[in-house]
């Protein structure tokens, strides 16, 4: 029997990280299914429809909030985001598990959901407000009033360190990794996600009793 797969959520302030650490644990463990979420913004330049978001209007989003297709949402500098419902579900039936690029109001928003028990939820702290800061105009991608945007809201954001089971700080890019993927290995080895255990057990008292 295969066990459930988990829902690992990363969230950070922007410019601290999560994104990044994302890519680097699909890239080390293939099987990870990564959550993409549905928005309401355009598309950037190279990005593709179902690959990168799912790209809908307003109405279609808010009809498909309605219709309860929708595992969390938020408005995020005037657009909507939100995870359809269907694809993390099937994942984890399949034992795979999801992981999440999202900010504290989605995460929090899964683990009060009826998929709560199987979220793995991990908070990215940057070293310094300066380091966060100087992230965010290295990436050369935002305008200074998206950045002084961003800088404003990372204090809220901060804030929910408290609600996530695990915090790390990302001072280098490959500790960070190595955490996350103690992390990771330590949560699918609990007793509780091992179906198969039980019945091992049992075998093994079967041998004792033959000998």
């Amino acid at each position: 029997m295969t066990r459930k797969g988990l829902l690992i959520i990363l969230s950070s302030p922007s410019g601290a990280g999560k994104s990044t650490l994302a890519k680097r644990l699909m890239a080390w463990d293939p099987t990870l299914k990564f959550s993409v979420s549905a928005t309401t913004r355009a598309p950037r330049a190279g990005e593709q429809d179902g690959h990168d978001y799912f790209f809908r209007d307003r109405a279609a989003f808010e009809a498909m909030v309605a219709a309860g297709d929708m595992l969390e949402h938020a408005e995020v500098f005037g657009n909507l985001y939100g995870t359809p419902k269907s694809p993390v579900e099937a994942a984890m039936h399949e034992g795979r598990d999801t992981l999440f690029d999202i900010d504290w109001q989605g995460g929090q928003q899964i683990r009060n959901s009826s998929l709560g028990k199987d979220v793995v939820s991990i908070f990215i702290l940057p070293p310094s407000i300066a380091d966060l800061e100087s992230r965010l105009r290295g990436r050369g991608q935002d305008t200074e009033e998206i950045i002084a945007g961003r800088m404003a809201k990372s204090q809220s954001e901060i804030s929910h360190w408290a609600e996530y089971d695990y915090v790390l700080v990302n001072e280098d890019l490959d500790t960070a990794e190595d955490e996350l993927k103690t992390i990771l290995r330590a949560e699918r080895m609990r007793r509780d996600r091992q179906p198969g255990l039980t019945d091992f057990i049992r075998n093994l008292n079967k041998e004792f009793d033959a000998r």
